[in-house]
């Protein structure tokens, strides 16, 4: 699965011609948002994680990191990030494009609230090159997201400014 899997799964839905590519790498979120012209926050970054056993992505705001203690709290795990290896073999995309469309059967997908204080977001696309610009709203359905939680830290702080 590759951003061609994403091409199709958006073309399914009407969408196709919303997904962005780019001359040049958005596989971090600074680069991403070099491409996009945009602030690195709204880079909607997806991690990967084994959680007993099992492959879970979760959605966040690029200027985010994961709050172990909220992590452990909501999954009753510590956090352990999929290897690049692991990403492409559990989620089916690489690393720098991992996202939350056209994933493998059985891959969990969360979105973290640190994603609501925008009204649009720039997901990969499956691809270093890719995103394609969404509300929360369609992140929320066109990525099957099972819940939104809060397992990031770093943000409310950019919040209140």
């Amino acid at each position: 699965m590759s951003i061609e899997a994403v091409k199709d799964y958006f073309a399914s839905c009407g969408m196709q011609d919303r997904i962005l590519e780019f001359d040049v790498s958005s596989a971090t979120v600074e680069l991403a948002a070099k491409a996009l012209d945009c602030a690195p926050c709204r880079i909607a970054k997806t991690l990967s994680f084994m959680v007993n056993g099992a492959p879970v992505l979760i959605v966040t705001a690029g200027d985010t990191k994961i709050d172990n203690p909220k992590y452990k709290a909501q999954f009753g795990a510590k956090a352990k990030m999929l290897t690049p290896d692991e990403a492409v073999e559990r989620i089916g995309h690489t690393v720098g494009g991992v996202c939350p469309f056209a994933v493998k059967d059985g891959v969990r997908v969360y979105l973290d609230v640190s994603l609501k204080r925008f009204d649009t977001v720039y997901p990969a696309c499956g691809s270093s090159n890719s995103a394609i610009e969404l509300t929360c709203d369609e992140l929320e359905k066109y990525s099957s997201a099972l819940a939104w939680i809060d397992v990031c830290k770093g943000w409310q702080a950019a919040e209140a400014e």
